[in-house]
């Protein structure tokens, strides 16, 4: 097991230390044509004026239609619009209702807002969200989360709390494979048949990480990560037999009723998106290590090495909102060991939105990569309704020996967005998306999935 583990290791690490070469190769191959110097005079200041003409079309929100226009229409519909364009709140408040088997009938308010810091128009849009909520099935469950940027973007905060009485969904560990040649405990650890389980636990959570700008949208950043979980209980076992849960604990190491997972965060971030909530154009990459650590409360050591890519490309000058948006995420196990709850996998990005068409979890491993792209339209010309269509492919190792990247399993769905705040760019978002096993469900949110 260990030299198959190593093996595993040293492959995945190579995969991910080759690909920057290979990038940096092709990169120097296509930049190796001589250009005249005037065509790039000419291009540059083509490109700018682009820019600006893109940007002016993009921020201008005048002729379009959001929620609160809807309510005033219906509270007031004989006012007049006012002579002056008057620039609407930053702040979103919506009910937050749900339903779905896991989770019972969820009923509870969530709020967001967004605003720029300073007088700086080149400073980046910062974000905040809260929620809280109460399901039939008696969870209870309470976050809030920011995304600050100081006035040019000298400093950039990100964090968030989590308090919860929950419950999370379990399927197995890696991709869903069999392990025919497995014993009954390999068997049941990876679930091939993906028969649910649920866990009731008591979730704390405490991240903030601190970035500052030392090149043109180039941050970074430190942090603090503090995951505690207690009370964790299978209600539905009564037995302690055979789970993914308890297999997995046992082996690792871990105690069934209770852990904690504390590390540091090193990352480094690049942005050059032109909103965080909905962007039309621009890139957003965060790469970085995580590194758990016993002498600030974790019961296991490890270091895990993240990223984040997404890409957006908006098709029309005219109607900047046709966008083709691009999300690569992973998260891969370097040494050590993670709690099976707290291992990356579906819906484990940093604001629990990949994998639509699946529950949280569904897939995981101790690596773990996926895939997305989005197309972005309007419906109607005020913009007040939109659509996407999206696919995505999702990728994991698991203790069979399944390497990452060996098998896919893919998702999909579209969806309608409200648009509820024109200056923020803040939609409601109501997906319905499907996958294999015969997974399937409608998804609800506010703001775009990434």
């Amino acid at each position: 097991m260990q030299q198959r583990n190593r093996s595993s290791r040293i492959y995945i690490l190579t995969k991910i230390l080759l690909w920057p070469v290979l990038v940096t190769i092709q990169s120097y191959a296509y930049g190796q044509e001589v250009v005249p110097h005037d065509t790039l005079k000419t291009d540059s200041i083509k490109h700018h004026a682009d820019s600006v003409k893109f940007q002016k079309k993009a921020n201008d929100v005048s002729k379009q239609y959001d929620f609160g226009n809807l309510v005033t229409d219906i509270l007031h519909p004989k006012k007049k619009p006012d002579s002056v364009f008057k620039k609407p709140s930053g702040i979103t408040v919506i009910p937050n209702i749900a339903s779905n088997p896991s989770i019972g009938f969820q009923l509870g308010i969530k709020a967001v807002a967004g605003r720029k810091l300073g007088n700086d128009p080149n400073t980046l849009l910062s974000v905040a969200a809260t929620s809280v909520s109460y399901t039939t099935k008696g969870i209870l469950y309470f976050y809030i989360n920011h995304n600050i940027y100081t006035p040019g973007n000298k400093w950039n905060f990100q964090g968030n709390i989590v308090a919860a009485k929950s419950v999370t969904p379990d399927f197995g560990l890696g991709i869903g494979l069999p392990d025919p040649g497995g014993s009954a405990a390999d068997q049941a650890l990876v679930n091939a048949g993906r028969k649910g389980r649920a866990y009731h636990s008591i979730y704390l959570n405490l991240r903030e990480k601190v970035y500052k700008e030392v090149e043109k949208n180039l941050f970074v950043g430190a942090g603090v990560s503090f995951d505690i979980r207690t009370k964790i209980q299978d209600k539905a076992d009564t037995t302690n037999h055979l789970t993914p849960y308890n297999i997995y604990s046992d082996e690792h190491g871990f105690k069934r009723d209770s852990y904690r997972a504390d590390g540091l965060l090193f990352n480094v971030q690049y942005t050059t998106r032109d909103n965080q909530n909905r962007a039309y154009k621009g890139i957003y990459a965060d790469a970085g290590f995580r590194v758990n650590q016993t002498w600030m409360g974790s019961t296991k050591s490890a270091v895990q090495f993240t990223t984040d890519f997404r890409k957006y490309f908006s098709l029309s000058s005219e109607n900047p909102e046709h966008v083709i948006a691009i999300w690569n995420w992973g998260s891969y196990l370097i040494t050590g060991d993670i709690p099976y709850l707290e291992l990356p996998g579906t819906a484990k990005d940093g604001s629990f939105r990949s994998g639509r068409g699946y529950t949280t979890g569904y897939f995981k491993g101790t690596r773990f990569n996926y895939s997305e792209v989005e197309y972005r339209f309007p419906i109607l010309k005020n913009k007040f309704i939109s659509g996407v269509a999206f696919f995505s492919e999702q990728t994991a190792n698991d203790e069979a020996g399944t390497k990452l990247f060996q098998k896919f399993q893919p998702g999909g769905g579209g969806g309608l967005r409200v648009l509820f705040n024109k200056v923020t760019r803040t939609n409601l978002c109501l997906d319905y998306a499907f996958g294999k096993f015969g997974s399937k469900g409608f998804f609800l949110g506010l703001n775009e999935a990434f």
